[in-house]
């Protein structure tokens, strides 16, 4: 992974929350925090918040007592879903996963949607979540499946390949959709003292109006854009998605499948 990988600007940050959220971490929020299993959970734990998606659903979801610390590495990304809102009152803290700045067994639960991808140790970050959980505490968190059957992701890094061929932008393969195997996942989860996952693939939908909203979400709302930008013209990436999305996907309305595991692992 490279180093710029896990790093999100203010400007990707909104374009991020604007088309990036809807299109494919929508769909899998609310699963996450239904994941959660123990009724009696008073104080939760989100890494790698992002602009807080999750963060809302567990707002809405758990009961109105239930505390919720959200923290993101990217204070940009911590400003945006601090400036969305949640429907009551979040902590909002910036902290590196692989170094959390809270006591051993404070939560009862952590959760991480689609952020152990970024971990440059996620052995390490998986400790200090069991570090932080409460005995009996759960630990919920989401990565991709493989890039082939992420529609849209797999279109656009077609795409970049064929106008950047003699060096090709890999971010989305090699990070967002570089950790699926859930023989590493568990490999991982068991050398930093977690046994038994549960771990479920699931298949959603990835809708938009336009092959343009998936275009400028993967070309302008991730560190997608920094590869583009040190390799030519941003705008001229942007439309190569979208006309590959558009030979693709059709004109008018798009629909694309997108596959992630959710991971539940006990204390």
């Amino acid at each position: 992974m490279s180093a710029d990988d896990s790093v999100f600007t203010g400007v990707v940050a909104k374009f991020y929350e604007t088309y990036l959220v809807p299109l494919i971490f929508e769909p899998y929020a609310v699963p996450a925090v239904r994941l959660l299993s123990a009724p009696d959970i008073s104080e939760v734990l989100e890494i790698a918040a992002g602009t807080g998606v999750v963060t809302r659903a567990l707002a809405r979801e758990l009961a109105a007592g239930t505390a919720i610390v959200a923290t993101d590495l990217n204070q940009a990304m911590l400003d945006q879903a601090a400036a969305i809102g949640t429907a009551r009152p979040v902590r909002w803290q910036r902290a590196d996963a692989q170094k959390l700045p809270f006591p051993d067994a404070s939560f009862d639960a952590v959760v991480c949607q689609f952020g152990a991808m970024f971990f440059p140790d996620r052995t390490g970050a998986y400790a200090e979540a069991r570090r932080v959980l409460r005995p009996g505490g759960q630990f919920v968190f989401s990565t991709w499946d493989r890039i082939e059957v992420n529609e849209f992701a797999d279109t656009v890094i077609t795409a970049m390949a064929s106008i950047f061929p003699e060096d090709p932008p890999r971010f989305l393969a090699r990070t967002p959709h570089g950790y699926h195997e859930i023989s590493a996942i568990s490999a991982d989860l068991a050398r930093a003292g977690f046994t038994d996952p549960r771990i479920g693939t699931v298949t959603a939908r990835s809708r938009a109006e336009s092959a343009r909203i998936p275009a400028l979400a993967y070309c302008h709302g991730t560190p997608l854009r920094d590869e583009i930008e040190a390799r030519g013209d941003l705008d001229v990436a942007t439309g190569a998605a979208e006309r590959a999305l558009t030979e693709r996907f059709g004109t008018g309305a798009v629909d694309g499948m997108i596959r992630a595991h959710l991971i539940r692992v006990g204390r």
